[in-house]
């Protein structure tokens, strides 16, 4: 199963008996609580807002939801609201951290320490699924938020989160390339030593259900006609491959806003690897594609639960 667009994301969520709890941390922000009331309209969500009371109740009247059900949790001046949401979580009232109009670092440094409780025998790294126009079904990209400069280890483990979360989606062993500027292995390039020891590695004993392809340039990725022109062999090319590993955060982070900007992609994302799914997009990002990561994470939140390991 391959999906071709968002089109039926919504559609793929798994009936519950109740909905999902979304903690938002940071609940003053427009198009956060926009997608995160469009999620409970749909039915798969219900809304626990963190942070300032009196200017989340403010934009919530200016949006035109102030009469939508919700819990509020104010927090105190000076209180770290991440903090405070993540305590939620673990009092077992919520079921989805989301960050909402608060900084990337304020909002992982609680995620990522130890002593909170999120954190699993598997790396957190960041997802964000894809749709755009030339490419002909969803791509996946990791890690654009989380980890700024994976080692090989961290690498293996953000192949391994990349693959479990296209697998939620119905992807059978997903095809993931590992971008490098070329595709070939050159030794005063580490990332394309680290991707061919990588694909070695895969095919000796796997560490990830899916198969890997690399180094390859992003042209040859994306370009079918790229591939013929620069004789590289592989079937892949230009619509066949369900995500990118990037071989650090810039080079994702920038590849996903120029999609954003220049391609007019459309994107989802969630952190992946939690005690529970985190929903995280660029606070510049609409109201839908925040609808989009919460189903993201409604789905991931299914599939580990029927395939916990």
């Amino acid at each position: 199963m391959e999906l071709k667009n968002f089109d039926n994301i919504l559609g793929m969520i798994p009936q519950r008996e109740k909905p999902l709890r979304v903690v938002l941390a940071g609940s003053d922000g427009e198009n956060m609580l926009r997608g995160l009331f469009m999620a409970q309209e749909a039915g798969f969500v219900q809304p626990v807002l963190v942070g300032d009371r009196a200017r989340t109740i403010t934009l919530l009247e200016k949006l035109g939801l102030e009469k939508e059900p919700y819990t509020m949790v104010e927090t105190a001046p000076g209180l770290n609201i991440t903090q405070a949401a993540i305590d939620i979580i673990s009092m077992g009232d919520g079921d989805i951290l989301m960050r909402g109009n608060i900084g990337t670092r304020q909002f992982l440094m609680p995620v990522l320490d130890k002593n909170n409780g999120l954190r699993t025998d598997r790396i957190m790294s960041h997802v964000s699924l894809v749709s755009l126009p030339e490419y002909p079904k969803l791509l996946a990209l990791s890690d654009m938020t989380v980890v700024i400069k994976p080692n090989l280890q961290q690498k293996k483990q953000i192949i391994r989160n990349t693959a479990d979360a296209l697998k939620a989606f119905g992807y059978e062993n997903p095809k993931l390339a590992l971008l490098s500027l070329v595709e070939e292995v050159t030794f005063h390039m580490q990332d394309t030593v680290e991707a061919q020891r990588l694909v070695m590695e895969h095919a000796r004993k796997p560490f990830a259900d899916c198969q890997l392809w690399g180094p390859i340039a992003y042209d040859l990725i994306l370009s079918k006609e790229a591939a013929r022109l620069k004789n590289y062999d592989c079937d892949l090319c230009g619509g066949g491959f369900d995500g990118i590993i990037a071989p650090d955060l810039s080079t994702a982070n920038t590849l996903v806003k120029s999609w954003l900007i220049h391609a007019h992609a459309i994107t989802c994302g969630a952190v992946v690897g939690a005690r529970v799914p985190i929903a995280l997009t660029s606070r510049s990002a609409a109201a839908e594609e925040t609808e989009l990561s919460l189903a993201f994470c409604a789905i991931l939140d299914a599939w580990r639960k029927k395939n916990k390991d």
